[in-house]
C-alpha cells in the first residue's frame, strides 16, 4: 500500500492511507505539479509520499504537533518493526536518541498526547537525558503500528534539521602539506591584501587541513558505534579490494571556487587527484558515500563526493571554527551573515599552485568542533587502507 504524509498548521506529518488522499487534494486544490510529484520520504525501507498544506506555522520547532486525520490504521504497513503482543494488548520499542526526545513531547506535551489520542495508544519516554528506549503500548496492534510509523515521520523531520555532528574525512595534515599551505596564506596576503574582503582570517587552520566525504548527524554512543561499524564493513567489502591493502597517494594541486562569480567567492578550495592519474579516490569516496546513504546515517547530497581541500572560507571570518555542510548550512543560515571576497587575482596568480603529495592511509569518523594532539579533529573511529 501507498501512504501519504500531510503537513498542517504547524508543519507536522499524519500518514494516511493512500484512499484518503484525493480528498485533501481536492479540498486543497493542489497544483497538478505538486500532485503528480510529490516529495517523498523514506524510513525503513519504505517510501512516503510528503503533501504540504500551507497554513500558519508554528515560532518554535518544539511546538510542532500533529493534526488530525482519520484513525483507521489497520492497513498500515509494519513489516520494518518488531510489534509484540502481550498480556493487555501489544508494544513496539524505538530507539530514538535523548536529544529529539522534546519532539515528540512537543509544547506542554501536546505532541505526544496528540499521538496517543488519534492512535489509542500509551506513549513511554525516558526522562531527559537519559538514552533508553521508547515504548509504544494499545489495545490494538493497528494503533501501536499507526503510533510508530507518526513517531518515525516526526524523528526522521526533526533529525534533518539537526546540525551535524560528525564528518568522514581524509586528514591533509601532514607536515609538508601544512608549510606548502602557509606558504600559499602568506603569498595571497603579500600580493592581494588589497583585494575586497581578503583577509588573514579567512584562512583555514592548517592542522585541520582535510576532505570531506560527508556529514553525519549522531546523536549518542550507539549511533557513533553504528557508523564505526559500517566503516569497518566498507573496508572488508570494497576499501581493501580498490586500495590494494596500501596508501593512496595524492597531489593536492590548483585552486578553485565554488560559487558562479569569482569576485563574490565565499569558499576557495585546493584540488587533489591520484599521482597515477586513476580514480581510485573517487570511486571509494562515492561508495562510502553511497553505504552511508543507505543505511541511513547520512542524507543524499550530491550524485559525486566534490573531493576538495578548503584553504579559505568566509564563515572563518567571525568563526574560526566554523564547518561547511559540504556547501550549504543545515539549520540557521549564516549566509546573509558573510561577507565575499574577491578571488579574482587569487586565482589567477595561484591557479596551479603545488601543495604537494601526500599518502592518504585512511578515512576517519571526525567529530565536529574537536582537536586531538596533533590539533586535527578528534576521532570517533577510522578505516585503514593497510
Amino acid at each position: 500500500m501507498v501512504y501519504s504524509v500531510f503537513l498542517c498548521a504547524q508543519s507536522t506529518s499524519v500518514l494516511l492511507p493512500f484512499h484518503y488522499r484525493s480528498a485533501f487534494l481536492f479540498k486543497f486544490r493542489r497544483s497538478k505539479m505538486d500532485i503528480l510529484r510529490p516529495t517523498l520520504i523514506r524510513i525503513g525501507g519504505r517510501v512516503y509520499r510528503k503533501n504540504l498544506i500551507q497554513e500558519q506555522a508554528y515560532q518554535h520547532e518544539e511546538e510542532e504537533d500533529f493534526c488530525a486525520g482519520p484513525s483507521d490504521c489497520a492497513d498500515e504497513p509494519c513489516d520494518a518493526f518488531v510489534v509484540e503482543e502481550t498480556g493487555k494488548g501489544f508494544q513496539c520499542k524505538v530507539d530514538v536518541p535523548s536529544p529529539l526526545y522534546k519532539y515528540l513531547i512537543g509544547k506542554k506535551g501536546e505532541t505526544k498526547k496528540r499521538l496517543e489520542m488519534e492512535t489509542r495508544t500509551s506513549i513511554s519516554i525516558p526522562k531527559p537525558g537519559v538514552e533508553g528506549e521508547i515504548v509504544i503500548t494499545g489495545q490494538h496492534r493497528s494503533g501501536v503500528i499507526s503510533a510508530r510509523t507518526r513517531i518515525d515521520v516526526l524523528l526522521d523531520s526533526f533529525r534533518k534539521k539537526q546540525p551535524f555532528t560528525h564528518f568522514l574525512s581524509f586528514a591533509l595534515n601532514q607536515p609538508a602539506i601544512q608549510e606548502k599551505f602557509l606558504q600559499f596564506k602568506e603569498e595571497v596576503l603579500e600580493k592581494c591584501s588589497k583585494d575586497h574582503g581578503v583577509s588573514s582570517s579567512l584562512f583555514q587552520n592548517p592542522a585541520k587541513l582535510h576532505l570531506t566525504l560527508g556529514t553525519l548527524v549522531l546523536l549518542n554512543e550507539q549511533e557513533i558505534q553504528k557508523a564505526c561499524d559500517l566503516l569497518q564493513r566498507c573496508k572488508e567489502d570494497f576499501v581493501d579490494q580498490i586500495a590494494g591493502g596500501k596508501p593512496l597517494t595524492v597531489e593536492v594541486a590548483g585552486v578553485e571556487y565554488m560559487n558562479d562569480d569569482p569576485a563574490m567567492t565565499d569558499v576557495l578550495y585546493a584540488k587533489v587527484h591520484m599521482k597515477d592519474g586513476s580514480d581510485r579516490l573517487q570511486v571509494i569516496a562515492d561508495q562510502l558515500v553511497e553505504r552511508f546513504v543507505a543505511s541511513g546515517l547520512m542524507l543524499k547530497e550530491w550524485d559525486r563526493v566534490k573531493l576538495h581541500a578548503t584553504v579559505m572560507n568566509t564563515l572563518f571570518r567571525k568563526d574560526p571554527s566554523a564547518e561547511e555542510r559540504n556547501y550549504t548550512m543545515t539549520g540557521k543560515s549564516s549566509f546573509k551573515e558573510r561577507e565575499s571576497f574577491n578571488g579574482r587575482n587569487i586565482l589567477k596568480l595561484f591557479e596551479n599552485f603545488y601543495f604537494g603529495e601526500v599518502q592518504l592511509d585512511s578515512v576517519r569518523l571526525s567529530q565536529r568542533f574537536s582537536s586531538d594532539a596533533s590539533g586535527y579533529y578528534a576521532t570517533s573511529g577510522q578505516l585503514t587502507f593497510s
